[in-house]
């Protein structure tokens, strides 16, 4: 089902992926050159075919993870930035990049505060550089920085004057973000009939409008589109991959030639490297993006997912999993649910039970988890705490300003001794990598966080985990002390004996 087909719409669309330029200018972000070069073989490994990997003037680092990236033959069309200047344009050229993107300032209040010169000092270094470039590759992208501020007969001249020299792309930046769809498709849709070049946009997020400013300009007549992976930019960030391709694909019935079942481990790739968390709320790829809590959405999701789910997008398109979560608005269905999946069968009198207490367990404030249900469920079922199948026996860990983080750990795995001892960045992740290491089967750590429930030096910690078996279920617990590394142990083994459990079908 396709909702939305504007009748000049494209059947495929090109995407440019400028994550390892614009996305790297996210304050606080740096790749290293080991890491552009993996970002780069994900995104060609799903599908994106040109990549912008950096601008090789602005440092000899950067020219050298630009050539790296080139050496690694993913099989994208990669691309170099330069400003409108010869030494920049060698300087990609040095890197034997497939694209060359020059961008100067054609805003009037761009070309007064930063290059200092005239439309006409623009339109001439424009038609040398260009003209100097298209000598040596096939491909040149021109940006008229700023485009969104510039006037309309300033814009249409330099596109024009790009194209004359050479450029073989032209893109429409809305560089500080202040356009709006409406606005945007009439700007794009002009310069469509004026500028006999391919359209390219590369949309800022100053007002949340970078993917909505990115589909206006593609039913406005663009061909191409620019994004990052996780919204990564400057300031506020740019057209999130992720989005802009399910609403294409999944909306506009678009195609992007882009594998959408990897757009969350592609995600989470970038994210691990950028050090940088991907927020719960974030469209697609977010961890709630198909989590469900409230009543009524859980049990319309249970029974047909479509009823509180898009339906042209469901989480394993994206390479996601439906989540229900469990909160004061949790209802019985959904609680009903979960309790069948590990054997727990409560009468409806129980049942009422459960949700009352699970109800009054969140009004406190506090998240419920897989753990807290289970064990809500079995104190009012009267059947006794389960015996975990992994019991912690002994833990100890050394750190220290001249010492390497070390965890030995000591379990009792279905009734067997386990011994293991792993290193970490620290005395928590050296345990949770030792308890990993003790279990039979693989389980992956998907979240980890942490609050002090109590003030001073000596608060009560609140750690809570969730982790992931390998047929992709997600199972969250919990546990608090005074320690950070033993609630921290406490809260994973409790996640795993949750795992387990539901494999084992106790």
């Amino acid at each position: 089902m396709v909702f939305f087909a504007p009748g000049n719409a494209r059947k495929s669309i090109a995407l440019f992926d400028t994550t390892l330029r614009d996305g790297e200018q996210t304050p606080g972000v740096s790749f290293t050159t080991e890491q552009k070069v993996e970002i780069a073989g994900q995104l060609a490994g799903i599908g994106v075919k040109i990549i912008e990997a950096g601008f090789p003037a602005s440092s000899a680092e950067e020219r050298e993870a630009v050539r790296a990236i080139v050496a690694a033959g993913t099989g994208a069309e990669i691309c170099g930035l330069a400003r409108m200047r010869r030494d920049d344009v060698d300087a990609c050229l040095d890197c034997d990049v497939d694209m060359i993107h020059l961008f100067i300032p054609t805003s009037k209040v761009q070309r007064e505060h930063t290059v200092r010169m005239s439309m006409d000092e623009v339109l001439a270094a424009t038609a040398e550089v260009v003209g100097y470039a298209r000598e040596h590759v096939d491909h040149v992208l021109f940006s008229p920085m700023d485009a969104t501020r510039t006037d309309w007969d300033d814009l249409v001249r330099a596109c024009r004057t790009a194209v004359e020299a050479g450029a073989t792309v032209v893109n429409i930046p809305d560089t500080v973000g202040v356009m709006t769809p409406s606005a945007m498709k009439e700007l794009i849709t002009h310069v469509v009939k004026e500028v006999k070049a391919p359209i390219d946009v590369h949309c800022h997020n100053d007002f949340g409008l970078a993917v909505a400013n990115t589909l206006a300009a593609v039913e406005a007549g663009a061909s191409q589109v620019q994004v990052t992976v996780n919204g990564m930019g400057e300031r506020a960030g740019n057209a999130d991959l992720a989005q802009t391709v399910m609403a294409l694909e999944a909306i506009y019935g678009i195609g992007t030639g882009v594998e959408t079942s990897r757009l969350v481990e592609t995600s989470r790739l970038v994210s691990r490297h950028a050090n940088f968390a991907v927020p719960s709320l974030q469209p697609v790829v977010g961890e709630n993006a198909f989590a469900h809590e409230s009543g009524i959405h859980a049990h319309g999701v249970l029974e047909h997912p479509e009823t509180f789910e898009p339906g042209v997008m469901t989480p394993e398109m994206v390479g996601h999993r439906r989540r229900i979560k469990f909160g004061k608005h949790a209802g019985r269905h959904a609680v009903s649910q979960m309790l069948a999946d590990v054997h727990l069968t409560p009468t409806d009198a129980q049942l009422d039970q459960i949700l009352e207490k699970v109800k009054a367990f969140s009004g406190r404030g506090r998240r419920v988890t897989d753990a807290d249900l289970y064990a809500i469920a079995e104190e009012v079922v009267g059947m006794g705490a389960v015996t975990p199948s992994v019991q912690l026996s002994d833990i100890s860990v050394l750190t220290g300003t001249h010492a390497l983080p070390t965890a030995s750990i000591r379990l009792v795995v279905d009734g067997t001794e386990k011994v293991a001892c792993s290193t970490g960045n620290g005395p928590v992740d050296a345990a949770m990598r030792a308890i990993l290491g003790c279990l039979p089967e693989p389980v992956h750590l998907k979240e980890f966080s942490i609050e002090a429930i109590t003030g001073g030096t000596d608060a009560i910690g609140h750690v809570t985990i969730a982790v992931e078996d390998r047929a992709g279920h997600i199972f969250d617990a919990s546990a608090s002390s005074d320690d950070i590394v033993t609630a921290s142990v406490d809260a994973m083994i409790n996640a795993v004996n949750l795992v387990r459990r539901v494999e084992k079908g106790e």
